[in-house]
């Protein structure tokens, strides 16, 4: 069988737009002579649309569109990820499910049988999942359609798993010859192996090809690598496409051909992950520029890297924003760094503002002693600056926080945590370490003293980042070991790291879930980042032991 993986980028509730790259595509296929063209899960919509399952006119239209892709077709067969009506009662009013249309008709539909509800996901929140499904008759072929979650239940490559039901299993058992899989699989790191191995054990344990298509391009904070796949019954890979980056591919279902995969180091995938979330977030929310603060620091060296990447340098603006006690290293890093980029640089000092700020102040803080309050002051006076740009020009904020200060709080609200996506707030201060060096691996980009001087918010005279927080390599660990791992106070303590700096750390994680709540959203880039899929009550008692 002739297949076209159409591997595109959808916009949530764009109803619209993603039927018209749906058509496109279809086109395409038609034009090159395969017997089907397929799409990623709910195609139709976009993933993940979320609350927008709840507005009767969303599943209404999205029907409609699922109606006029069906008078579209010929004899070449569709299939399409759509959001369809539940009418069995009780239960859920919608299913997540893929359509095969052909020759001006829906010819049959399939339901999503296992629902997930951990992480992001949550889809039982909206779903009503499938109870049974048998294979498609489809010309001389009995094919299986299955939806994302469907295929990551196998008992044979899973040691726990989640749900009774293994469908590609069951419909290779009920004579499916060849096993499709619609998907919307949100990239972390690691993801694609654990996948492409997935894949692979189930194509030979079924016998069977599978044609796995899925999903790329940034929606919130996901990020969707795509990476579809296709093994024959041998389970060899006979066809991909690209990562991070829509593609069309055709792949003949008997083929034995192999073909090479793809191999980057972990530095690249996240590099391409955050460009392509970045690029998506700021033009699916109708931005055309951002803007940044530019500290002569590594991270924020790092985001407008990625902003240049993603945006193209003309749509970005870089300001610094010093105090009396920036140093002049810090002024000369941020300058080269704007110089190198190419982009629009801008130094708006805040001491003026600062000391007339300590002025209005006097009275109410005398007989006080100066402390992270008037720190936290000119973090904000920055933030108020920077969001009068972003107003006064249309430009997004970007944040510049990493994931080890946004986890142990070292970062002011409304301050430097001002903004609308905070772009590398998933990334461990060491691997923002790495990844700047990987940026720098043919020539320097990022300012030499940018990556080796002591990190420090430049907030008091002499200050470093370990004045308040341990190495980052030892925090960076503990940080991946709780959040991440999920490991208890006494299996981190046995991992070797000093007892009371566990304990210190873990309740500055615990105790600032606040200002995470009120922080920018970030793209999600580990397996477990701050976010929609971790959801820890802000007032609260437990502490782990």
């Amino acid at each position: 069988m002739k297949v076209a993986l159409a591997q595109i980028n959808t916009t949530v509730g764009d109803l619209a737009g993603n039927e018209a790259k749906i058509l496109a595509a279809y086109r395409r296929g038609v034009a090159e002579g395969v017997d089907m063209v397929m799409f990623p899960e709910l195609t139709i919509t976009g993933y993940p649309p979320r609350d927008l399952l709840l507005k009767k006119s969303f599943i209404t239209q999205n029907l409609a569109v699922l109606d006029r892709l069906a008078a579209a077709t010929g004899q070449v067969s569709m299939l399409v990820g759509y959001v369809n009506q539940n009418k069995t009662q009780p239960g859920r009013e919608l299913s997540n499910c893929v359509a095969l249309l052909q020759n001006g008709k829906l010819v049959t539909t399939r339901t999503k049988m296992l629902l997930p509800t951990y992480d992001v996901f949550d889809e039982d929140r909206y779903f009503e999942p499938g109870i049974n499904n048998q294979p498609v008759q489809f010309g001389g072929d009995k094919l299986g359609l299955t939806i994302c979650e469907d295929i990551w239940n196998d008992e044979d490559f899973w040691p726990e798993r989640r749900y009774r039901h293994n469908p590609p299993v069951e419909l290779a058992a009920a004579g499916a010859g060849i096993l499709f899989n619609v998907s919307a699989s949100p990239w972390s790191l690691g993801k694609d192996e654990t996948r492409f191995n997935m894949l692979r054990s189930m194509a030979i344990k079924a016998k069977r090809p599978i044609v796995f298509c899925n999903q790329v391009g940034g929606n919130d904070e996901l990020v969707f690598d795509g990476g579809s796949l296709v093994f024959n019954a041998q389970g060899t890979l006979i066809g991909r496409c690209d990562m991070f980056a829509e593609d069309f591919v055709v792949v003949d279902t008997n083929s034995t051909a192999p073909v090479p995969r793809r191999e980057w180091s972990v530095e690249e995938y996240i590099y391409k992950a955050l460009v392509l979330g970045l690029r998506d977030y700021l033009h699916k929310c109708g931005f055309k520029s951002a803007v940044l603060g530019l500290s002569g620091g590594i991270d924020s060296a790092l985001t407008a890297v990625l902003a240049v990447d993603a945006l193209g340098k003309e749509n970005v603006r870089g300001v610094s924003l010093p105090s009396q006690f920036s140093s002049q290293g810090s002024l000369d890093d941020a300058r080269i760094l704007a110089e190198r980029l190419g982009i629009q640089y801008d130094v708006i000092p805040i001491q003026p503002e600062f000391e007339a700020v300590k002025k209005q102040l006097a009275t109410v803080f005398s007989g006080t002693k100066e402390d992270t309050t008037e720190e936290n002051i000119q973090a904000r006076l920055r933030g108020v600056t920077l969001m009068a740009m972003s107003n006064k020009f249309g430009s997004l904020l970007l944040t510049t926080g990493n994931k080890s200060e946004l986890a142990v709080g070292y970062c002011t609200l409304y301050g430097d945590m001002c903004g609308g996506l905070a772009v590398i707030s998933d990334v461990p201060k060491t691997m923002v370490y790495r990844l700047s060096r990987w940026i720098n691996r043919d020539r320097e980009i990022i300012p030499e003293a940018s990556i080796t001087k002591p990190p420090s918010a430049e907030l008091r005279p002499n200050q470093t980042d370990q004045d308040s927080l341990p190495p980052y390599d030892v925090l960076d660990a503990i940080l991946d070991a709780y959040v991440v791992q999920g490991k208890t106070l006494s299996e981190i303590i046995v991992l070797g790291y000093d007892e009371l700096a566990v304990k210190r750390i873990i309740r500055l994680i615990d105790f600032n879930e606040y200002k995470r709540r009120q922080s920018a959203p970030g793209l999600k880039v580990t397996s477990k980042a701050f976010g929609v899929g971790r959801r820890i009550p802000i007032a609260q008692k437990y502490q782990i032991t």
